[in-house]
């Protein structure tokens, strides 16, 4: 499968060598999560032993966090948002930055700048803030904006009090400046999802991109006349990527707010679930691909861009490989935003419910083929039993099953499928420059979805339907664990705690500083007690649109696991080259069903892979199993595995200090349900001394 001549020779190669010794960007380098790293080989994977761990648990929220390397230190973060510095190879505690704010949210990564002399930087996100800390010290840096941080919520037009935004994924660097997006609310009101450069040192703005393009801007003409003023969303969650050879920055957008009904957006919201090539100097787009008009569904790009080198029409090409929910590739040459393989525009459907106007066409990538199912039909629903079968059967006659892009109707509930949760997800694809495939691992198993009309006034009932229920659903169960059920709150919190979280947020949940206080303890009384009462002591007026989403459902059967047949949960090998498939199989198993001989079945999986020149595929990923493995890179096959303390959704890494190569990935669980352990773990592997050769 090499290329003679092209692997060797390519930009990312050359690159990755010259700081094979470091793991310096999230996602590595160009976002490919590759090494050239090879001590570790097929021959000797099995000979991997834990070399340390370093607990960083302070927290209930697990970080996600795919840690950086630079020179023998190893920067990570706690499920709280402490920065940690730890000696690569031992995991020793070098330093701790706690900025006194608490972080509630997952937070996934670090960003390392250096001027190439004396200045060494470690920029750390904590909820809405930025800090610049001296990466030998963690001492804050003062010069850096305002005594050491930055407020991402200001600097956007609206008032920044009442703005939700954080970083859930770090920003990039380009030359002095650092570029980022921001996870946003992804219901009204939400802030605008700007594209922001600042310069690393003085922390000052140096261009904004609006996603939500002002009056005279392109892709004005696709919003509503005063969209930009009051809409929100169309931002950058999952990460970016910087082609430092061309200058520049490839954004992958998310839906607009509100996800699910955009009477109020009408037209082809550019530039939400868009994927843009920007200027990395100036913040000017360069060219754009929307892969959703008008987005009903929440299919935002949910990935980081990977850079790759192909060749194609026997022409190697630097292109931009970006996954999606749906489980799609598209591929495009990184200057010109050509795809590299055709892209159809396909009809669908109209809308029923009313104020509503789908786009006409959406765009549909003819290769490579997709990496999760696309439509469910009755032949794929689950045989783990004839009653669970059964079962199946009578759910999904009441269901409409009619594949991508139809939209939800009041009347009926709708299958999402791939699920909300992809396809693809933020964990990040890898890319091996020494064989042209992407490696990405993906879920497979179907939602259910509808909307609801809004009764509208003033009541704690409608306030709580109107911020809440898209996510905890009308009946308040949620969709564990992902989104906790709010009934089993009764008699374990009080209203005072849940109106903090509904204040500040917590984990996936996005804060609400648009609500008074006093709505926040309404609410939970709410969620408490049951009781509908008037809001006329808020002065609060509810503004509700005519639809709402009912709320995120996982379809599970009656005992917990996917009501489709497996795989629940896919690895899979594309060779960009060609665009067909070398290798695909199931990624994870559930222990209860293995014990029981039902193997291979796969499961959900968050945090992405790794690939190296010693021939191997890392990842964690898995909800329930909590096993770490390495695969044989060039056919699948497993070659080792062992059990982490926690799961391990996060992305690993791997680095060398003193002639021995490590692996290192962070624990956290967090996804497999309540009973599954979570927090912090870095666990380090490494060969024995007797193992390296």
């Amino acid at each position: 499968m090499r290329i003679a001549g092209f692997a060797l020779g390519c930009w990312i190669c050359a690159q990755a060598a010259a700081q094979a010794n470091n793991w310096s960007t999230y996602g590595g380098l160009g976002q490919t999560r590759y090494s050239p790293l090879k001590q570790i080989t097929r021959q000797n994977v099995n000979q991997l032993q834990v070399a340390w761990t370093y607990d960083a648990t302070d927290g209930p929220i697990p970080a996600q966090t795919q840690p950086i390397v630079v020179n023998g230190v190893l920067y990570g973060i706690t499920p709280s948002q402490k920065t940690n510095a730890l000696d690569a190879a031992t995991g020793k505690l070098l330093w701790r930055f706690d900025s006194g704010v608490a972080g509630r949210g997952p937070n996934r990564g670090l960003v390392y700048w250096t001027d190439g002399a004396q200045q060494q930087r470690i920029f750390s996100s904590v909820q809405s803030y930025i800090y610049a800390l001296d990466a030998r010290t963690g001492k804050v840096l003062p010069g850096f904006g305002n005594e050491g941080r930055i407020d991402v919520r200001e600097g956007l037009g609206r008032d920044p009090e009442k703005q939700s935004i954080v970083l859930t994924t770090p920003g990039v660097i380009y030359k002095d400046l650092l570029i980022v997006g921001g996870r946003t609310p992804e219901s009204l009101p939400a802030p605008p999802g700007d594209i922001r450069a600042y310069d690393v040192r003085t922390g000052k703005i140096r261009w904004t991109f609006h996603t939500i393009p002002h009056p005279g801007e392109f892709g004005y003409d696709t919003w509503p006349r005063d969209a930009w003023t009051y809409t929100g969303a169309a931002n950058n969650w999952p990460g970016l990527v910087v082609d430092e050879k061309r200058g520049l920055v490839f954004v992958p957008t998310g839906s607009a707010a509100t996800d699910f009904y955009g009477a109020d957006r009408l037209g082809n919201n550019l530039f939400a679930d868009t994927l843009l090539a920007l200027n990395a100097n100036t913040g000017e787009r360069v060219w754009h691909f929307q892969a959703v008009k008008h987005d009903l569904w929440d299919r935002d790009f949910p990935s980081p861009p990977t850079l790759v080198t192909v060749k194609h029409d026997g022409k190697t090409v630097d292109a931009v490989a970006q996954t999606t929910k749906q489980g799609w590739v598209y591929l495009f040459d990184r200057s010109s935003g050509q795809p590299i393989f055709p892209i159809e525009y396909h009809a669908y459907p109209p809308s029923t419910v009313p104020g509503e106007r789908t786009a006409e066409t959406q765009p549909l990538p003819m290769k490579p083929a997709p990496f999760a199912r696309q439509r469910l039909t009755e032949d794929m629903l689950s045989n783990r039993t004839p009653a669970i079968h059964q079962w199946a059967l009578d759910q999904f006659r009441t269901l409409r099953s009619d594949g991508q892009f139809v939209p939800f109707s009041v009347d009926k509930d709708t299958v999402v499928f791939p699920g909300f949760d992809g396809g693809a997800e933020w964990g990040g694809s890898a890319f091996d420059p020494e064989t042209g495939l992407l490696y990405v691992n993906a879920n497979d198993i179907a939602w259910i979805a509808s909307l609801g009309q809004n009764k509208g006034g003033a009541t704690v009932e409608q306030l709580y339907l109107t911020n809440c229920a898209g996510c905890h659903r009308d009946d308040m169960r949620g969709t564990p664990p992902e989104i906790p059920s709010l009934v089993d709150l009764r008699g374990k919190k009080q209203a005072g705690e849940i109106a903090a979280v509904i204040r500040q947020g917590e984990g996936r949940m996005p804060s609400f500083p648009n609500l008074s206080r006093l709505d926040g303890v309404l609410i939970a009384e709410y969620v408490l007690g049951g009781q509908s009462k008037e809001l006329e002591s808020t002065g609060a007026p509810v503004n509700t649109p005519a639809y709402r989403f009912t709320g995120y459902r996982k379809w599970l059967d009656p005992e917990g696991y996917p009501a489709v047949a497996p795989p629940w949960g896919t690895l899979n090998a594309i060779n960009l080259n060609t665009g067909e498939y070398a290798w695909k199989i199931p990624l994870g198993e559930y222990p209860e069903l293995s014990a029981k001989g039902v193997k291979d079945t796969g499961t959900e999986n968050y945090g992405g892979p790794i690939v190296t020149a010693g021939g191997l595929l890392f990842i964690g990923a898995t909800n329930f199993d909590r096993k770490f493995r390495a695969f044989d890179k060039t056919n699948g096959k497993l070659l080792w595995e062992t059990i982490l303390p926690m799961s391990g959704n996060s992305t690993p890494i791997t680095y060398e200090v003193a002639g021995r190569q490590y692996v290192v990935i962070h624990a956290t669980g967090g996804r497999g349900g309540p009973d599954m352990p979570s927090g912090g773990t870095y666990v380090a592997f490494a060969l024995s001394t007797s193992g390296k050769k």
